[in-house]
């Protein structure tokens, strides 16, 4: 707790006045101190309101700017000189030296006594100390309130807020799990990561000086001798003994929520699931089953939709345990539910791909490739339904065994995602693209090739001649060949269309 120079003399009742050192106003005053000794440099500890009437101030300028430099070299943030006993007003010179330095030169007047000057100060510092105390008294209830009932997303928002600063919540592996408000660029986390390989002691802080001058607090979260993760504060200066106090506090409440018996977790994921279950089903009243799913969030109310598809029933259920365990491991509750061989997890909107193939990274190699996987696009909770659809179709089209394929990457393609679709597509290029293929081969000619370029510049003539490096008017001709090949007529859009899906599923 401080107390800003530029704060003491707004208080009009001491009627005290600056008269050098005007750069120091931002001083921070930690304790106020009277003294006459002429020498008090080495009872003085840094951040003191020194007062003094100059009763034994030496009597020459060069020994008076060596006092002032002194107590500036010791760190004292203000000097309040009293007049009116033994000097009449400031001495010149001690302005001067005191505009040199930087150092706040007060002047004290005589109907203002050194003890209401004191007094000042150690009430402003007790205010602050209660004001800290009732904070904290404030904040811990809330973030006991948070870890019921928004997990440790909550907590670590509720530690930011009480301590006005940067909280991350990281698992062992030094891997962000949760922050707020913002994620810290990549520079200030390697630091981070730099004080938890230094190792932790334990529950107790370990405090860092990052290289942007900010003060980096971390601690382990730990029950006994198994740790968790660890809590890391990131703050413009060194945390209070009140903001220690809420980390702990923090901490405690986070240990505790990794350390929820497993049935407690195993009866949460159930009734998720009936949750999730019931959302895809056409049940009339689903407002508890929203209020129950709105967990799955961000913190903007966006979700994504995970599917992953099993070849066995087996596996399926093995990829359920995984998925299970890889929420649990990040002290997340699980928004999912199996059909058979295919699983359905609600993930958060921040969630991405790295997320999604962290989850299933506990299968064994051999039994990943016969998995497969899809990730939705980031929607709305009130767009979880087309959330999932958007990963089961991701999902039909994803590769077995390769990483989760995102439904943005589907764009052109969905269509031959589905081997119903394809079957129908490749019937019709049985029979409207094999007999161009059969003249292109027969005859040496580039029909096919002519003719995927006019489809896909939609009948541009002049942009598909340019594409395959030959006259409009020999494209024209190409094309009126083709027409009697097939028996078709290309200025239909519809006939186009169907070409165009045909040629793509035969060369694909």
């Amino acid at each position: 707790m401080t107390v800003p120079v530029r704060w003491m003399l707004s208080q009009p009742d001491l009627a005290l006045e600056l008269r050098g050192g005007a750069a120091g106003l931002g001083n921070e005053i930690t304790f106020a101190i009277t003294t006459e000794l002429s020498d008090p440099f080495r009872w003085l500890s840094g951040g003191e309101l020194l007062l003094t009437t100059g009763l034994r101030l030496p009597l020459t300028a060069a020994d008076r700017a060596r006092y002032l430099r002194g107590l500036d070299g010791v760190g004292v943030a203000a000097v309040g000189f009293g007049t009116g006993l033994s000097h009449p007003e400031v001495p010149e010179d001690l302005v001067a030296v005191a505009d040199d330095l930087g150092l706040p030169l007060l002047e004290v007047p005589l109907p203002t006594p050194f003890a209401a000057v004191v007094k000042r100060v150690m009430n402003r510092l007790a205010e602050q100390e209660y004001e800290s105390v009732l904070r904290a008294s404030r904040a811990q209830p809330r973030m006991t309130r948070a870890v019921i009932s928004g997990g440790t997303g909550s907590t670590v928002r509720e530690l930011a807020m009480a301590t006005s600063a940067t909280v991350l919540l990281l698992d062992l592996s030094g891997r962000v799990l949760e922050h707020h408000p913002a994620r810290p660029d990549d520079e200030v986390l390697d630091e981070v990561r730099d004080v938890l390989a230094a190792g932790t002691g334990g529950a107790s802080s370990s405090v860092s000086l990052a290289r942007s001058g900010a003060s980096i607090t971390v601690q382990q979260i730990s029950v006994g001798s198994t740790p968790h993760g660890h809590l890391a504060v990131i703050s413009p200066t060194a945390l209070s003994h009140v903001d220690q106090i809420l980390l702990g506090h923090a901490n405690s409440l986070l240990a505790l929520d990794f350390e929820k018996p497993a049935r407690l977790r195993v009866a949460q994921n159930q009734l998720n699931s009936h949750a999730l279950g019931l959302l895809l089903t056409d049940d009339r009243d689903l407002a508890p089953a929203w209020e129950q799913i709105r967990g799955a969030a961000d913190a903007d109310g966006m979700v994504r939709g995970l599917t992953v598809v099993a070849e066995t029933l087996e596996l399926a259920q093995r990829v359920e345990s995984a998925v299970a365990a890889a929420m649990d491991a990040v002290g997340r509750q699980l928004f999912s539910r199996r059909h058979d061989t295919r699983i359905t997890v609600l993930l958060r909107g921040t969630d991405d791909v790295d997320f999604a193939r962290s989850m299933l990274s506990a299968l064994p190699p051999g039994t990943r490739k016969a998995v497969r996987a899809g990730l939705s696009g980031r929607r709305e909770l009130s767009g979880v339904v087309a959330a999932i659809e958007q990963s089961q179709l991701a999902a039909s089209a994803a590769e077995a065994g390769a990483e989760p394929l995102e439904f943005a990457a589907l764009t052109g393609s969905a269509l031959l995602a589905f081997s119903a679709t394809r079957e129908v597509l490749n019937s019709l290029a049985d029979i409207m693209i094999a007999p161009i293929d059969d003249y292109d081969r027969v005859n040496g000619t580039e029909l096919l090739g002519s003719l995927r370029a006019f489809l896909e510049a939609n009948g541009h003539w002049e942009s598909a001649a340019a594409a395959m490096g030959v006259h409009r008017h020999t494209l024209r001709s190409r094309m009126a060949r083709i027409e009697a090949l097939i028996d078709c007529r290309l200025d239909v859009a519809r006939v186009r269309a169907e070409l165009l899906l045909a040629i793509i599923a035969r060369q694909s």
